[in-house]
């Protein structure tokens, strides 16, 4: 294995290590070591709950992670590439960016029940606006020149997105992949916390109330390794693959 790769795999260790050991000095039940944390992870996935309920919640942030990129991503483009949208769906965003998350999911559970529906709008719109405000600022960024050449060549629009802005925009789309992946898979917590009576969040809810930190971090851990897992599998490569043709 590489340096990095090495480095990568010493971060985290040295973090448990330093976990296990304040925990063991403290010997308080509010702080369990990193080892009981991991045996009741153990025991969670071999009664199934933990995958069952893993499995739940990964869905609800993939449906709202979906829907939050494309329409944010296309209302960000139109806003990037025509002044008159850009002020007219300016103040909708500034409104989105600063309405609470908790208040936009406790409305739209009044509004429309406590269903999987209005869970996942609640979040794709808690994630929408801060999606279209940086796609927005990638479609002013690219550069004029190359859009120019493309309409000198009669390059068609869908030629020259494909072509020429979107690989301009990749590193735009990334950061907004990644910071919406942070912020939606928390959402869906809160969501399912307070609304529904599956996945991690819900969970976490009854391990609160039985005042059960192992199980509660037990939980925290498995989402935290999924996501880093994913990020290492998934989104690096795919941003190596789509960066190639700047090297």
């Amino acid at each position: 294995m590489g340096r990095i790769t090495w480095l990568r795999l010493l971060s985290p260790l040295l973090l448990l290590i330093l976990w296990e050991a304040v925990a063991r000095l403290l010997g308080s039940r509010m702080l369990p070591p990193a080892s009981a944390v991991f045996q009741a992870l153990g025991r969670e996935i071999l009664a199934g709950t933990l995958p069952r309920d893993l499995a739940i919640t990964l869905g609800r942030v993939a449906a709202a992670f979906a829907l939050s990129m494309v329409l944010g991503s296309a209302l960000g483009l139109a806003m990037g590439r025509w002044r008159a949208v850009d002020q007219f769906f300016e103040s909708w965003l500034t409104i989105l960016l600063n309405v609470p998350a908790v208040v936009l999911i406790v409305l739209l559970y009044i509004w429309f029940g406590l269903n999987e529906p209005a869970a996942i709008a609640s979040v794709a719109l808690n994630k929408l606006p801060a999606t279209a405000v940086t796609i927005r600022e990638g479609r002013r960024a690219i550069d004029r020149d190359l859009s120019d050449m493309a309409e000198s060549f009669r390059m068609t629009r869908w030629r020259t997105l494909r072509h020429v802005v979107l690989p301009q925009l990749s590193p735009y789309l990334f950061a907004a992949a990644r910071n919406g992946l942070s912020l939606i898979w928390k959402i869906v917590l809160v969501v399912e916390l307070l609304g529904r009576s599956s996945g991690v969040g819900f969970r976490i809810q009854v391990y609160f109330q039985l005042f059960d930190v192992t199980s509660l971090l037990a939980y925290t851990l498995a989402f935290i390794l999924v996501m880093q897992g994913f990020e290492w599998s998934v989104m690096q490569p795919l941003e190596r693959r789509a960066n190639r043709w700047r090297r």
